[in-house]
């Protein structure tokens, strides 16, 4: 029997706090309304309790029954018991910004990190934002070139979360210029989709990779998959990207697509 899994909103970063808050509504609702019992882990920020509590008043002004702040600034802390009890009963997870690596360097392996694939497998919904969305993928943007054309060794890659499989992801993406950086990623492994998300945007993803986009920006797809030529391994230095027969798609707000068979639905076609 084949077990329920439940969905991910990966934010491209600033999404709105103050007026419509589409985004943060959307999460709230797919994680049980006024039901909703959620987790903010401010694991990638250094001010984890500012940015922890900030995230919880707003949750509680949008409506969700109870908002827990797990504050998570070691391994030693990803395994303690009092910290596993308070994500046990969550229906959403929340990941706020920060460093990307300050996440899985501190949650990776740990009793947390196997918790939150388990209650994610029974349905519950997991969410981030900036460096939080960068994590939730299986391959993660460590670090890169911003405003930059494509250069062999504009980004550095390092192993994600894993809530999604065979993607990366790259935040704030047409705000700091970085298809650049996100076209070396693809280059460098191209069985990995690269996704780069507009801030004020996000991407839906149910368990059969089907993705909804919300807010204000687009997501750019880039697929590499049949990349015929490309200079990635000739030299190792920061000289220009050389790529051929890369796909590229920009989806809008309300279009739906499927991740497997790259089919596009546009909103209201």
């Amino acid at each position: 029997m084949s077990r329920e899994h439940g969905k991910l909103i990966i934010i491209g970063g600033n999404e709105d706090k103050n007026n419509d808050c589409e985004i943060l509504k959307s999460f709230i609702e797919m994680a049980g309304k006024d039901k909703a019992k959620l987790a903010v882990i401010p694991t990638a920020t250094k001010e984890g309790q500012v940015t922890g509590e900030t995230y919880q008043d707003l949750f509680y002004s949008l409506g969700a029954e109870s908002v827990e702040i797990l504050y998570v600034n070691s391994r030693r802390d990803a395994n303690k018991t009092e910290v596993m009890e308070k994500l046990q009963n969550s229906t959403g997870v929340f990941f706020t910004g920060g460093d990307q690596l300050r996440i899985t360097s501190l949650l990776g392996g740990t009793r947390i990190d196997w918790l939150l694939h388990e209650i994610y497998s029974q349905g519950v919904i997991i969410s981030g934002t900036s460096a939080g969305a960068a994590a939730i993928t299986d391959t993660m943007i460590m670090e890169g070139i911003d405003e930059s054309a494509p250069a062999k060794n504009s980004v550095a890659l390092a192993h994600g979360l894993g809530f999604l499989k065979g993607a990366v992801v790259d935040q704030h993406f047409a705000e700091r210029g970085r298809i650049g950086r996100l076209l070396s990623a693809v280059a460098q492994n191209p069985v990995v989709t690269g996704m780069g998300i507009d801030e004020n945007t996000a991407i839906v993803v149910d368990k059969d990779d089907q993705i909804e986009i919300l807010g204000t920006g687009t997501v750019t797809i880039i697929d590499g998959k049949e990349i015929e030529e490309t200079n990635i391994s000739q030299e190792d230095d920061n000289s220009p990207l050389a790529l051929t027969n890369v796909t590229v798609d920009i989806l809008s707000p309300g279009s739906r697509f499927d991740l497997k068979k790259r089919n596009l639905s546009l909103q209201g076609g």
